[in-house]
């Protein structure tokens, strides 16, 4: 039976940072990366960024060499079914069974997905595979679909529209970004599409994805209207993957519940990335999805498996970029929070989100770069005073 001293569940981004903070802090033994992917680790944003607009940025620069540079077996294309802690094995789909010395579960998400007919012109958009398909399918006057306004379906419409395809944007929001964002900047945010050319269709949601008679792909709405196009692109956020740490029957809650060195209940397994609840040493107990979070939980979990007494104390930011318009934000953004919006200029703005005590809880940053430790301290030292939060960041 094989067997390796650590052996990761999962091939994205947490995997290629503990196995560089594994090898990086002196792990020496072997390492081993079960995938479900059937690409090796590789840069999940430039999926819906960088591989559309900057020319310059090839399929290439997507892998992170995490095997040649580590030294890590990988297995693409494998599914893990159970967990046997007892005997510290993990069992393959198809029966085989592979040892471990200390185990890191790294599952990430699942996309939300459409009920409806399999089809290679209805993608549910999250994988290199899911690029790679969309990207042989856009030409010219391709005819897309996109639903969901949140990260991924903003993302993905904005890089069609900038592919020379016409494109439809399905959101149940009344204005883009009004789940996120205050009144003003989702104004603002939502223009930059309308004025690339992307037809809006708000306050909508989808219900089902459809092959039509005309042979065209599209989507039922819940009004019963049907939207067709030559592609469909489902981009309605995505779900952590914890089935197999309750079957394994470690603690979970909203995610694996891990303490400050992303241990889990079960003192030989660690977790880090998307599924994991943990206590931010600003924001509290949370679980984040966002890269940042990925790549520092990722190394935190890879230098205590390899022995450092250092807690995970990074708290993450996240950001999106459409249009060449880049924000950030700590904490959380909830528009039904009381905000306090400072404008820097006509296209520098800051949000604070504040609790019912008036603390801050969230910060926005709208084309404002360099501010994250800025609002990570507002949001750690609980400012209340308004003239000092308007100054605070800049």
């Amino acid at each position: 039976m094989t067997s390796y001293d650590q052996l990761i569940i999962g091939g994205g981004q947490v995997a290629d940072d503990a196995a560089r903070a594994l090898r990086e802090h002196g792990a020496e033994g072997s390492i081993g990366i079960l995938s479900s992917d059937e690409d090796a680790p590789y840069t999940r944003p430039a999926l819906t960024k960088k591989l559309w607009v900057d020319p310059d940025f090839g399929e290439d620069a997507v892998p992170l060499n995490t095997v040649e540079d580590t030294g890590a077996e990988l297995r693409v294309r494998t599914r893990v079914t159970a967990i046997d802690r007892e005997a510290k094995q993990v069992e393959l789909e198809g029966g085989e069974r592979i040892g471990y010395g200390m185990l890191l579960l790294a599952t990430g998400s699942e996309p939300r997905r459409l009920e409806g007919p399999e089809d290679e012109r209805i993608i549910h958009f999250r994988s290199f595979a899911d690029y790679r398909t969309l990207r042989h399918l856009v030409t010219d006057g391709t005819r897309a679909v996109v639903v969901g306004g949140g990260y991924i379906g903003a993302e993905i419409a904005a890089a069609l529209s900038q592919n020379g395809a016409h494109v439809t944007l399905v959101f149940p929001d009344d204005v883009l970004g009004a789940s996120q964002f205050p009144p003003s900047i989702a104004q603002r945010y939502q223009k930059l599409f309308t004025d690339h050319g992307v037809e809006l269709l708000p306050g909508r949601r989808a219900e089902k994805v459809t092959v039509q008679d005309d042979a065209d792909v599209g989507v039922t709405l819940d009004d019963g209207t049907a939207v067709g196009g030559d592609v469909v692109v489902i981009g309605l956020g995505a779900e952590p993957r914890l089935d197999l740490a309750r079957q394994a029957g470690l603690e979970v809650a909203e995610g694996v519940v891990v303490d400050e060195h992303l241990r889990t209940s079960d003192p030989a397994i660690w977790a880090a990335g998307d599924i994991i609840e943990y206590p931010d040493a600003i924001l509290g107990r949370t679980r984040i999805e966002h890269v940042d979070h990925a790549r520092e939980s990722g190394a935190a979990a890879g230098r205590a498996m390899a022995g450092s007494d250092a807690p995970y104390d990074h708290t993450p930011y996240f950001y999106s970029m459409v249009y060449g318009v880049r924000w950030e934000a700590v904490g959380t953004l909830d528009p039904s929070l009381e905000m306090l919006e400072v404008h820097h200029d006509t296209q520098r703005s800051v949000v604070h989100y504040l609790d019912d005590q008036g603390r801050p809880v969230g910060v926005l940053m709208w084309q404002i770069d360099g501010a994250r430790d800025a609002a990570r301290t507002v949001i750690a030292d609980g400012i209340t005073d308004r003239d000092l939060l308007r100054g605070s960041i800049g």
